[in-house]
């Protein structure tokens, strides 16, 4: 797996959700994955528990259902810019690298503001002829969460 694949990866994951498809998002993923949002600090510390957390495409799936039929959130877009990837292990397990990201969330009215910045924990492997996430943690610089945090980072 190439750095390029990665970066390829990363750049289709963010269109989908920028492009509002998020019932294609938890096909990034395996089966048995690990999704979670968590501030810097707390991932230093240890935490497990995060912002958001699932722990199987399943919960993934769930999660876009519930965005779609149960939650009530504000109208708003989401636009990545994602930086390249820096590959820190490959093996035959599949391969691990850091992406540091930065979303710009746009709301209904046309307003723009920096909502996340911070870097992707990833691993990954190959499953059914494509790259897949077996754990993406994004790892926010700030502490401070909006309330508004409802599309996947």
């Amino acid at each position: 797996m190439s750095t390029l694949q990665i970066a390829e990866l990363n750049a289709a994951y963010a269109s989908t959700i920028d492009n509002d498809r998020l019932e294609e998002w938890p096909e990034f993923f395996v089966e048995d994955c690990l999704y979670k949002i968590t501030s810097v600090e707390n991932h230093r510390r240890g935490y497990a528990a995060g912002i958001v957390y699932a722990d199987s495409k399943a919960m993934l799936r769930d999660r876009v259902t519930a965005l779609r039929r149960a939650n009530i959130y504000e109208r708003q877009r989401y636009r990545h810019i994602i930086g390249l990837p820096l590959v820190t292990a490959s093996g035959a397990g599949g391969i691990a690298a850091e992406t540091p990201f930065l979303v710009v969330r746009i709301m209904r009215d046309g307003s723009s503001d920096l909502f996340a910045t911070g870097i992707y924990l990833d691993r990954m492997r190959e499953e059914a002829s494509r790259l897949r996430f077996v754990e993406r943690i994004a790892v926010c610089d700030s502490a401070h969460f909006d309330t508004l945090l409802a599309i996947p980072l």
